[in-house]
């Protein structure tokens, strides 16, 4: 009989515990910082919603996040936004937030960086 150690499984789930919690404070950061309620980082699809008005994107761009492949150039975008409402480059923003967001979040939360309200279009 091949007996297998209990703790194998619950490693994993602790450590994806800790980066969701690390992940909701960056997020709740982030909304704070732009004026927005930072409880709104742990309410699925209206932590969207809040990010779009971060960005300075409308509201019903919510609709656009659900379609398949549509959803991945308009998260581009979204995220290209939000660096430049926090003043960062777009680099920062596709590959801070867009591509690694368990690193950009933070940096805009936790860091010095300010909110400085969506770019004029």
């Amino acid at each position: 009989m091949n007996q297998t150690d209990a703790s194998v499984g619950v490693v994993p789930i602790i450590i994806g515990l800790a980066v969701a919690v690390f992940m909701i404070a960056a997020m709740w950061k982030v909304f704070a910082k732009a004026g927005q309620p930072g409880w709104a980082a742990i309410i699925p699809i209206y932590n969207i919603y809040v990010l779009l008005k971060v960005a300075g994107r409308p509201g019903w761009w919510l609709i656009l996040m659900i379609i398949p492949l549509v959803n991945l150039i308009v998260s581009i975008i979204v995220s290209l936004d939000v660096a430049k409402s926090f003043g960062k480059s777009g680099a920062f923003g596709f590959f801070g937030l867009w591509l690694f967001g368990i690193i950009g979040y933070p940096i805009l939360g936790f860091g010095d960086a300010r909110y400085q309200g969506p770019a004029a279009a």
